[in-house]
């Protein structure tokens, strides 16, 4: 295996990641930072980059633990944080 993209916009661990279920070249990921970042991975455009311009960030009141993208509602995102689920709309 070969790395081709590192995505390092968060400034601590990243906790979850998720392929966007309608696209092939979105993710999202969250961390202990309190960030929700989506990506578009056509920006490294198959080489290998440091890409670190998320195309969406969301910041929550605290830590995110877990996130989960509906697989019915596209534009729809859940992160879980504290004692916390907030539903996000993209």
């Amino acid at each position: 295996m070969i790395p081709v993209m590192r995505l390092s916009n968060h400034k601590d661990c990243v906790n979850a990641v998720a392929w966007a279920p309608q696209s092939a070249v979105h993710m999202c990921t969250v961390g202990d930072d309190s960030k929700a970042y989506i990506w578009d991975l056509t920006a490294g455009n198959g080489r290998s980059s440091e890409y670190q311009t998320p195309l969406l960030e969301y910041k929550a009141d605290d830590q995110i633990a877990n996130l989960s993208w509906s697989n019915l509602q596209k534009e729809w995102l859940s992160i879980c944080y504290s004692n916390q689920l907030q539903v996000l709309r993209l």
